[in-house]
């Protein structure tokens, strides 16, 4: 028997002082939904004694607060936190989660194996525990230029790193439901072990083949009726509000102490602002409260219901023998984190001071090639155009048909119509692609905003009602290796560098909170009116996403899955 076994042994049976004893507190039972006094005992990493009182090395005086297990994001881009993942650790853990399932899709977009590396190297020097889901789709579809290509055997010597959970989303559901060759390898590879779902809109046999391919969980659901019926098939939903996939609202329904079993929480793509002002998954338990959701079923879905669903059975629950990942609350309506423990640490400023840091990678990621005005041109068709409507708060597009007014020899904006242009510039260095096109629902009068944040395959994305502010702007970001940038007039009004693949900042998430406050309002300034119009942008090269998209190759129908110009 282990020395550390029989310190766990003896402190839960009161043989020794426990390590940490939280005194005068009560902790939420998820198995009852009772709240129950008690002292909390803690030895090393792990719980060790509830119900009862017990003596401590070191004892804390909670004052009557509530003790609940930490929270577990199931789904997330780090990369879209805009921060490094020891940045994101700073930034989130505070807020009570402990566990986050991440996958690293973006940077493995853009530097393929040696991106995952990096984030699986970071994982092991974090205090919250980041686990990863090896990319799955990478590229995402044959309908854009990926910087990466990530087949199964490059997978492969990832699967048994101690961090690892299984496959990742897997975006291409049409590849699935038709047997690509290139999905069923990965497919295959990893049956027995975890795959992740993606597959918005999805229903009926066609759903059925893809859940037959042994995947298990997804966050696409923006529908109580959708999510019932993957939940009746077996899947385990992850219900989501990040800061442009808004589908908490939409998902109350069904966020009950009976399907709580099924449902866990995620925010996808979350950026420190919104952190900042609203939290994380505390912003989404207390909404639900508020809107009527039992605390019970919300809690459940926030931890233990969370941690079954991914095959980590160590943490989930506030009683002896589980992982001390432990958050004290003001109340459950509230859920204010006052002090948070990640397996068993008090977290504080000298704590992540202990940690280790790894070297950025991927710094000179940005080689697209200069781009002016001219470039920007979209000759005149017979007909209406294309135009990709966007719907605040969701990353599904609509496919809206206008006649454009024409300029010349050229179809021109409407801003009477709120249609502006967009552009896709390979940023890669691969072909110089470049493909233009039409959006709605951005709202901008004047300028150009632009950025090389573009799910998935992270090639510049820029929108903009003046051809030169939008050439600027694009130039910009390849001068700053990567980030956001707005130009107004000519000149550079707002700007964030993002130079770790083009996606994460070197600077601490505060430095990136307040570029980012003034980001929105240069935005603002040329008249936005999405909440998040930079995440948004990011949305529109996303080919996986209905219903109509761009990328460098040109205009996508989601739907049908191909190029229609």
């Amino acid at each position: 028997m282990s020395a550390e076994l029989e310190r766990y042994i003896d402190q839960g049976v009161g043989r020794e002082p426990a390590d940490i004893v939280l005194k005068n507190g009560r902790f939420f039972d998820l198995v009852t939904g009772e709240l129950v006094a008690s002292d909390i005992a803690i030895c090393g990493d792990r719980i060790v004694g509830t119900c009862g009182t017990y003596q401590g090395r070191k004892e804390i005086d909670i004052c009557g607060r509530i003790v609940v297990p930490g929270f577990i994001d199931t789904h997330l881009h780090i990369e879209s936190s805009l921060v490094t993942p020891h940045e994101f650790d700073r930034c989130v853990l505070p807020y009570g989660v402990t566990t986050a399932i991440c996958d690293p899709h973006e940077i493995a977009n853009v530097l393929g194996a040696e991106g995952i590396q990096y984030f699986l190297d970071c994982s092991l020097e974090t205090i919250m525990d980041i686990r990863v889901q090896l990319s799955s789709c990478v590229p995402a579809t044959h309908l854009e230029t990926s910087g990466a290509d990530l087949p199964i055997e490059r997978l492969l010597p990832f699967r048994h790193h101690p961090k690892v959970i299984g496959l990742a989303e897997f975006m291409n559901f049409p590849g699935v439901v038709h047997k690509d060759p290139v999905c069923m390898a990965k497919l295959d590879a990893f049956q027995g072990g975890h795959i992740d779902g993606h597959a918005p809109l999805l229903r009926g046999k066609d759903l059925n083949g893809y859940l037959a391919a042994g995947i298990r969980t997804e966050h696409e659901s923006t529908t109580a009726e959708e999510a019932l019926e993957k939940i009746r098939k077996g899947m385990h939903i992850l219900v989501r509000e990040g800061s442009v996939s808004k589908d908490l609202h939409a998902l109350m329904p069904i966020l009950t102490e009976r399907l709580s079993p099924y449902l866990a929480l995620c925010t996808d793509d979350r950026n420190p602002l919104d952190i900042a002002e609203q939290g994380h998954l505390d912003y989404m338990i207390r909404t639900a409260i508020a809107h009527g959701v039992e605390p019970l079923a919300i809690y459940r879905a926030a931890s233990i219901s969370a941690a079954r669903a991914f095959g980590l059975r160590d943490r989930g629950l506030v009683a002896p023998g589980w992982r001390a990942d432990l958050v004290v609350i003001d109340s459950l309506e509230n859920c204010k984190a006052e002090t948070v423990f990640s397996a068993g640490r008090r977290v504080t400023a000298e704590l992540f001071a202990t940690r280790k840091s790894v070297a950025p990678v991927g710094l000179d990621s940005v080689k697209a090639r200069p781009i002016n005005a001219a470039d920007f041109g979209v000759p005149v068709t017979e007909g209406e155009s294309s135009v990709i409507g966007v719907t605040p708060g969701k990353i599904i597009t609509q496919h809206r048909r206008y006649r454009l007014p024409v300029k010349g020899n050229q179809t021109d904006i409407d801003l009477g119509n709120d249609v502006i242009k967009v552009a896709v510039i390979e940023r890669h260095g691969k072909n110089g692609n470049h493909a233009n096109g039409f959006v709605q629902g951005f709202g901008l009068k004047k300028g150009a905003i632009a950025s090389t944040v573009g799910h998935d395959s992270h090639n510049i994305c820029v929108v903009g009602v003046n051809e030169d502010d939008m050439a600027q702007a694009a130039n910009r970001l390849s001068e700053i290796n990567g980030g956001f940038v707005v130009v107004e007039n000519g000149v550079v009004t707002g700007e964030i560098a993002l130079p770790v693949a083009g996606l994460m900042s070197l600077e601490p998430y505060e430095t990136v909170r307040d570029t980012l406050h003034h980001l929105r309002q240069a935005a603002y300034a040329l008249g936005a009116t999405l909440e998040e119009p930079f995440l948004q942008l990011a949305f529109l090269p996303l080919p996986v996403i209905p219903h109509l998209k761009i990328s460098d190759r040109g205009l996508v129908d989601v739907d049908k899955f191909m190029l229609i110009g």
